[in-house]
């Protein structure tokens, strides 16, 4: 099974300089809306040409607008072997309440 993380974590281990891979699987008009720096805009629509670039070693956090897509997207990653993989939970939208409300909401 995956782990669900906070926003506030997540933020928690970027200011710690913790390595991991911040995936962001939400569409590019919605990135164009709100993004959060040092995620990787890798679109859940298109992710059978980027699925082969993520490591099963590495840790992976996994975020879209409210939880749902990224969630589907860890649990098809742990069914295929990879096991250090977080889901941010309420997504972007949790992010901009949260963390920093000058990531805009939509």
């Amino acid at each position: 099974m995956f782990k669900r993380i906070t926003p506030r974590q997540v933020s928690e281990k970027i200011s710690k300089g913790e390595r991991f891979r911040f995936i962001d699987v939400r569409e590019p008009f919605e990135f164009a809306v709100a993004f959060v720096d040092g995620a990787e805009q890798t679109p859940l629509s298109s992710f059978q040409e980027w699925i082969d670039g993520l490591g099963k070693e590495e840790e992976i956090v996994v975020m879209c607008h409210h939880g749902v897509r990224s969630a589907n997207l860890c649990m098809f990653l742990v069914s295929n072997g990879f096991e250090n993989v977080s889901n941010i939970e309420g997504g972007i939208d949790l992010w901009s309440l949260e963390v920093d409300s000058t990531v805009p909401r939509y």
